[in-house]
């Protein structure tokens, strides 16, 4: 029973490292506002098929909600990234990237 906790606390730590790579692009072993923004960002990019800078109706999945500007996505992303930053150094480590917004 030890043994299987230990295996899933690892497991848990190694998969909330794997993350945080994938967002961590000089692979300084934390994530800045701007990495947070740029992986994000990448949904909106896929979205915005037509390139305009803002996501239409029926750009949306179901082509249903109210279109969305780059500049209020990315705000609402900034926003998201110092909810997550719990030690409000201006990172996110491995534990605050992977934690529920609070």
């Amino acid at each position: 029973m030890i043994l299987l906790l230990a295996s899933t606390a690892t497991l848990a730590q190694d998969s909330r490292a794997e993350y945080l790579r994938m967002f961590d692009s000089n692979g300084d072993g934390r994530v800045s506002e701007a990495e947070y923004l740029a992986y994000m960002g990448r949904g909106f990019q896929n979205m915005d098929s037509n390139g305009d800078g803002t996501i239409e109706t029926d750009e949306l999945p179901g082509g249903r909600g109210s279109p969305i500007t780059l500049q209020a996505y990315q705000d609402n992303l900034r926003r998201q990234f110092h909810k997550l930053d719990r030690s409000g150094d201006g990172y996110l480590n491995a534990r605050e990237l992977t934690a529920p917004p609070g």
